[in-house]
């Protein structure tokens, strides 16, 4: 008998897979994702995702169909959501939280442990 894993648990387990990724509880009830001090996406359970891009990369992904306006901020670039309904969300989802880590790595760098912060 298999079990089938959440979306949550899914996309946890790939993005924590990654060096440098820490994830947790963050201040309002979600599941964030971080590298050092830098959030890089947080999932609200299983049902939706939200990011922040700059607005040219958002103004991209938006026109693409891969997310939507964020809900607290609508109409605002920026700001993004994506709902999770399917297996193909969920690799989306992946794929948003890794074009956020590659622009924090290639920016930043990695943490160091200095740097990390434990979320709570």
């Amino acid at each position: 008998m298999s079990t089938q894993r959440t979306a949550s648990e899914q996309i946890t387990e790939e993005v924590t897979s990654w060096r440098g990724v820490e994830a947790g509880p963050g201040r309002r009830g979600e599941f964030a994702f971080r590298v050092g001090r830098r959030e890089i996406g947080h999932l609200h359970g299983d049902y939706s995702a939200h990011f922040s891009f700059p607005k040219k990369v958002w103004a991209d992904l938006f026109r693409e169909g891969r997310i939507e306006h964020h809900p607290v901020f609508p109409g605002k670039e920026g700001p993004a959501a994506r709902r999770i309904e399917g297996e193909a969300d969920i690799r989306e989802v992946i794929r948003l939280l890794r074009l956020n880590y590659d622009r924090v790595i290639a920016r930043h760098g990695l943490p160091t442990e200095a740097s990390r912060t434990t979320l709570s």
